[in-house]
């Protein structure tokens, strides 16, 4: 005779070995994170010298756009040439050399991963992800029975950390 398992049983299964499944991608998600608030800065960045052929007398705002150069600006023009931040462009021939910072491959597939759009191939895995995520919070109300010490105390760390939430977003 098998005994009947309650939601919070249930539930203490579910999270362990969903939590168990998803140690991997919750550790690319953590490492890209923190990589993604240095984007602006060129941590662990390493440059790349870059060679390609555009249109010929293409105006500012399309060379920035054919070179995907985000905030490009040209600074000066001598004869044929056009001299901008990251290098230059031959008007005549449509010739551009320039340099560019990117991550490292894995590092850079790892950031990709983390900002998906929903345009993009692999979006469901986010929002698997997310809505995995928001399970472990609310199952984490099911750990323990709701009349022991320590299911009280781990609501006054979750008010604690509400209020922490509130005071980052709001400040």
């Amino acid at each position: 005779m098998s005994k009947k398992r309650t939601l919070s049983t249930t539930m203490r299964i579910v999270h362990r070995y969903l939590g168990f499944f998803l140690a991997g991608i919750m550790a690319v998600y953590a490492l890209s994170g923190i990589i993604l608030i240095f984007r602006d800065s060129d941590f662990l960045k390493q440059e790349k010298q870059i060679v390609k052929t555009v249109k010929p007398n293409a105006s500012g705002e399309d060379l920035g756009r054919m070179l995907e150069l985000r905030g490009f600006k040209a600074e000066r023009e001598e004869g044929d040439i056009v001299y901008f931040k990251e290098g230059t462009y031959n008007k005549k021939t449509g010739a551009a050399a320039y340099t560019k910072k990117e991550l490292p491959i894995v590092l850079e597939k790892m950031s990709h991963l983390h900002k998906a759009k929903s345009g993009d191939p692999l979006f469901f895995l986010n929002v698997f992800f997310g809505l995995s995520l928001l399970f472990f919070v609310l199952s984490s109300f099911w750990m323990f029975m709701p009349k022991t010490s320590i299911f009280k105390k781990g609501l006054y760390f979750t008010a604690a950390g509400l209020v922490l939430t509130l005071i980052l977003l709001f400040v």
